[in-house]
């Protein structure tokens, strides 16, 4: 069986998909970028403030789905820039403490022109 998750505290999808869904004991995350669920706007700054947001957006999402940080088992994360690596790790690791599994990748472009967006796996 299949559950939706959704929070008002994380920016509502802009397609047609869900921010998460819950099978099989696990939360399947949609990627959450910068967006500031309260105005609906980016977070402006570099990659480091851009990131912050990120993780508060994937934080909301987690416990809207009954889990936390500490049990997500894989992160895909998407960099605008490589160049960003080294400081959106030093946000990464600040949340991601038990070190899940992770892909990190630079894509041509992210939506809305962001410098980062972060997908998670979570059991629940």
């Amino acid at each position: 069986m299949l559950k939706k998750v959704a929070t008002e505290k994380a920016p509502a999808a802009i397609g047609p998909y869900s921010q998460g869904i819950i099978a099989g004991g696990f939360l399947f995350a949609s990627g959450q970028i910068p967006i500031i669920p309260q105005s609906g706007e980016i977070a402006s700054g570099d990659i480091s403030v851009q990131a912050q947001q990120v993780m508060k957006n994937v934080g909301e999402v987690l416990k809207a789905a009954g889990t936390d940080f500490e049990h997500v088992v894989k992160t895909t994360c998407f960099l605008a820039d490589m160049a960003d690596f080294a400081a959106f790790n030093g946000v990464y690791e600040q949340y991601f403490t038990g070190k899940p599994a992770r892909s990190c990748v630079a894509v041509k472009e992210l939506p809305k022109s962001v410098l980062c967006e972060v997908e998670v796996i979570a059991a629940v």
